[in-house]
């Protein structure tokens, strides 16, 4: 049931494990209204992610929602192929080998999900909706080209980048920006309202082999289904970086999809920002010297998290939803 105020979300999704998590965060949350899911790529190619999607609405039995195909490769590339890196940390099928307890013959609406964003940006009052991208920026980027007008009404609240810590690609670079710098720099360039969910507060959210057993002791096929990909995360997780291991998974793209219902979960730095598109830094996300002294500064990057507030509200609502879906 939703709640009397609630917020209208997109979710733009490569769907591997954590945007899994966030779609089940986003679900579970009284005070969201998910009008929306398009799919983009990353942790896996845009059918597949689409694919598990539709399955993951099926076992939620919330087929009432629409999903959307997005552009399948990177603006400056005419094809992609998922990253070794991807495919260890979410799993060949993007839930990491757990398989989705749901079969869907369903298929993604005919209309892009470029065009549906356009559509739903134009639709609601300013502050109505928020686009959490989790993956890869083409489409939003994309987006914001053909249709300029949408670019003082659109929020978003994307889950990528990183300031103040290391990328996870290299020392410069997070993954999902990495997937297409060119889009992400044109992004950031605009005058759009965005919130950057970055590194600097994702590696500061965890969940641990604790949480994915109090789910699995719900004894549902949801909580069993959670807890065996979450259990992949964590496990592949002090495998490939034991050295920064914290003793679970990081939950980046459920933080973004909280900072878009709650943006008291995070404090923020406004900066105008850029990425680097060449040279040993490519996929970098730092100020903009050029706009230094442009205001008002667009975009927001998260610094601080309320970790224990946000992990305590997301275990919460995972359990709840994993305990009431049928």
């Amino acid at each position: 049931m939703l709640s009397s105020s609630t917020t209208k979300i997109i979710l733009d999704l490569d769907t591997g494990i954590d945007d899994t998590l966030a779609l089940s965060y986003i679900l579970a949350s009284p005070n969201a209204e998910l009008i929306g899911v398009t799919g983009t790529y990353g942790n896996v190619i845009v059918d597949h992610g689409v694919a598990n999607d539709i399955r993951l609405l099926k076992m939620y039995g919330r087929e009432d929602i629409p999903v959307f195909k997005g552009i399948d490769h990177p603006s400056t590339a005419e094809s992609f192929e998922v990253p070794p890196d991807s495919a260890i940390y979410h799993g060949e099928n993007g839930t990491g080998n757990a398989e989705i307890p749901a079969q869907s013959d369903r298929q993604a609406e005919s209309q892009s999900s470029v065009d549906f964003i356009i559509d739903s940006v134009r639709k609601y009052p300013k502050g109505e909706l928020v686009i959490v991208p989790t993956g890869a920026l083409t489409s939003i980027a994309a987006a914001l080209e053909k249709a300029p007008d949408i670019v003082d009404k659109i929020r978003i609240v994307l889950m990528g980048g990183s300031l103040t810590q290391p990328g996870n690609m290299n020392p410069f670079t997070e993954a999902n920006i990495s997937q297409d710098p060119e889009a992400a720099n044109a992004l950031f360039a605009t005058q759009a309202d965005i919130t950057m969910i970055g590194l600097d507060v994702t590696t500061q959210v965890l969940m641990t082999k604790e949480d994915t057993q109090a789910l699995r002791n719900i004894g549902t096929p949801v909580g069993h289904f959670l807890a065996d990909m979450t259990d992949y995360y964590i496990n592949i997780s002090e495998q490939e970086d034991a050295d920064n291991f914290q003793g679970g998974c990081n939950l980046h793209d459920p933080l973004a999809a909280a900072v878009a219902l709650d943006p008291t979960l995070v404090t923020t730095l406004p900066i105008n920002l850029m990425v680097e598109t060449e040279g040993p830094q490519r996929g970098r996300t730092i100020g903009d010297p050029t706009r230094i002294l442009e205001n008002p500064k667009n975009t927001k990057v998260a610094i601080t998290v309320d970790a224990e507030r946000f992990t305590k509200r997301f275990m919460e609502r995972l359990l709840t939803l994993a305990q009431t879906t049928k």
